[in-house]
């Protein structure tokens, strides 16, 4: 049996260079090749990281492609999913999972038919310091967790991005791009979400592209912009949570959880590190000692020096494959997360409370050992 599992690309995009970049550190996955509808695309990308170009349909084919990594925009999301499935492949696919829950059912019974895998991103709940978050939880430094707040908010994407049209479309928009890291996060803190209830709004009906060959131009927004939301857990927790892409400043914390005993501050869950900080009651507690490796800053971005160790997701889904156990990032995990998110639009649009249909167990938390094991030395096939 293989140790170190082929992997196909296919979708080309931004994205692609970040998964290529960092999956050199990962054990257990091998890139085979990439693919785009754009053949262009494909053979930029393929040249950068040296591996070979492809359309699709060869990479779908290719014997050696054991999982497909499906990095097409959010609409198309599905639909390559289902071919790669059909094709016989494994598929870790980017956030948003798909977007509705049929969807997604739909592709869950295809790949237990034909005895498949599905994972999806965000795999940031992987990191240093959300692990430790989670440690804590579980260890009841704040008691129990009866409530929270999440903002994430900024002034959109078209700013910076040379394409951001896909943002403003379906399958965009604030809660179903971001909304993904901190929805994701929260269930893996405090377990499944049972029911939401929303308000959202379009402030603005176009945005102005202010970066690359298309600056100037303007693109149309057809998705709500600024929304917020209560989720109410199984548990009982109600934690609030602001997404927008409508502020221009603001200095909200990124997530709090306030426990009975104490009060939990989570740093960013759009990456993997940040700093903790909890309390006991109103005074500051020590933390652990922590050292997990999904934790030390390895990527230099605008706001300063991040952990970014994307593809981990991936590469425990690879070795979960090899030894035969469930995948943190899994399928049921990432419906639960999409139908969450679909429902906050839903009650946006309906004006209710909305119930969430699925469930989903918490993932297996994943020490500092654990994370050593997928970055160890590449196997040999």
């Amino acid at each position: 049996m293989k140790t170190v599992l082929g992997v196909g690309l296919i979708g080309c995009g931004n994205i692609s260079s970040a998964y290529l970049a960092r999956a050199k550190t990962f054990a257990n996955i091998a890139f085979v090749g990439v693919a785009d509808m754009n053949a262009a695309a494909a053979e930029e990308r393929g040249a950068e990281f040296g591996l070979p170009a492809m359309m699709p349909e060869a990479l779908l084919a290719h014997p050696d492609v054991d999982i497909v990594l499906n990095l097409t925009p959010p609409a198309a999301h599905f639909s390559v999913s289902k071919m790669a499935l059909e094709a016989g492949k494994h598929v870790y696919c980017e956030k948003p999972f798909v977007l509705d829950v049929a969807e997604g059912k739909a592709l869950m019974q295809l790949a237990e038919a034909r005895g498949l895998r599905i994972g999806s991103a965000p795999d940031t709940i992987l990191g240093a310091s959300h692990q430790l978050a989670r440690h804590m939880i579980d260890d009841g430094a704040v008691g129990t967790v009866t409530s929270g707040t999440c903002f994430v908010m900024n002034h959109g994407m078209e700013e910076w991005h040379p394409s951001p049209d896909f943002f403003f479309r379906k399958g965009g928009g604030p809660i179903l791009d971001l909304g993904p890291y901190y929805v994701a996060n929260l269930v893996q803190l405090l377990g499944p979400v049972a029911r939401v209830v929303a308000e959202a709004s379009m402030p603005e009906r176009s945005r102005t592209i202010g970066a690359g060959p298309r600056a100037g131009e303007t693109v149309p927004v057809e998705v709500a912009t600024t929304v917020q939301a209560v989720l109410t857990f199984e548990s009982g927790a109600l934690v609030t949570l602001v997404a927008s892409w409508d502020v221009w400043q603001h200095d909200l914390a990124p997530m709090a959880l306030y426990g009975s005993e104490g009060t939990l501050h989570v740093p960013d869950p759009n990456f993997f590190g940040g700093d903790v900080m909890v309390t006991k009651r109103r005074e500051a507690a020590a933390l652990p000692q922590w050292d997990h490796p999904l934790g030390p800053p390895n990527r230099t971005v605008s706001r300063g020096d991040v952990a970014d160790y994307r593809t981990a997701g991936l590469a425990d889904m690879a070795q979960a494959i090899v030894e035969g156990r469930e995948h943190r990032c899994n399928g049921e995990f990432a419906l639960h997360v999409v139908d969450v998110l679909t429902a906050i639009l839903r009650s946006s649009e309906e004006n209710s409370s909305v119930a969430v249909s699925t469930r989903c167990r918490r993932p297996e938390a994943l020490d500092a050992g654990q994370a050593t094991r997928l970055l160890k030395a590449r196997q040999k096939r």
